[in-house]
């Protein structure tokens, strides 16, 4: 991990759900590398988070892990209420905790159980913790939510079918939230397209990867770090000018 540290979000408190491995990660290490204050769930890899708390430590920054079934809402409010009893209040909120249907075996499950998770863990786990953002976080706090670029444009595949319901979903709601929370508060919905994630690495083949990368404006899969910057960027005053809005993280690609 070599991140300079700056102080666009200094003294803040950032929670990310699902922040222990992939994406989630390189979120709470950027938003801790830009001056937050960190905590982040987990739902099975203790190994992974407490990886991730010595990375945010390092930075200088306080770091909590907490086990959390995201589609479970009572677990969400206690980990508003622990964030707030051992960092403060918080003043951004981050919903990345997605379910994985493509690795492993969640890719054995049955459509039906496949789609269940999604809708569980993404869909309603991002409605409920945005409600519980929506009643902790102060006056000038920030929600922000994970769609998928491909939920706007469509892409072929049951999978894809799936994930762009769900998706579309989430960037339906939000942008619903958005309006019912301004002036005070603002909500905002990232889009990441193809990111080197663990199903990039290890489950695409060779040829598929780069026939991939090769379609992108940007001739390369998106990385974690490309997605945090967004997100540090949104949830900074840069952006106190900016609610509603679904931002994409996709190197240009549009088809």
């Amino acid at each position: 991990m070599h991140r300079q540290q700056d102080a666009r979000l200094s003294g803040q408190i950032a929670v990310v759900t699902g922040g222990n491995r992939g994406i989630g990660a390189a979120v709470a290490r950027g938003l801790a590398a830009a001056g937050a204050d960190v905590a982040i769930t987990y739902h099975r890899s203790t190994e992974a988070a407490d990886a991730v708390t010595a990375d945010v430590r390092a930075l200088g920054q306080r770091c909590l892990a907490l086990a959390t079934d995201v589609s479970e809402p009572g677990q969400l409010q206690d980990l508003a209420a622990e964030t707030a009893r051992q960092l403060g209040p918080p003043g951004i909120w981050v919903n990345l905790a997605g379910a994985d249907i493509l690795t492993g075996e969640f890719s054995r499950q049955t459509d039906q159980q496949k789609l269940q998770r999604l809708v569980a863990v993404d869909l309603l786990g991002t409605v409920h913790g945005s409600w519980t953002a929506a009643d902790c976080l102060q006056p000038g706090g920030v929600i922000i939510n994970t769609s998928w670029d491909l939920a706007l444009r469509g892409m072929a595949g049951r999978e894809a079918e799936m994930f762009g319901a769900v998706k579309g979903g989430v960037t339906g709601f939000s942008l619903s939230l958005a309006r019912s929370l301004a002036p005070d508060r603002r909500v905002n919905v990232i889009a990441p397209g193809w990111i080197e994630t663990a199903f990039a690495q290890e489950d695409l083949s060779a040829e598929a990867y780069r026939e991939i990368a090769n379609r992108m404006p940007m001739q390369r899969f998106g990385t974690g770090d490309d997605v945090a910057e967004a997100v540090i960027y949104l949830a900074s005053p840069a952006a106190a000018y900016i609610t509603g809005q679904v931002l994409m993280i996709n190197g240009g690609l549009t088809s």
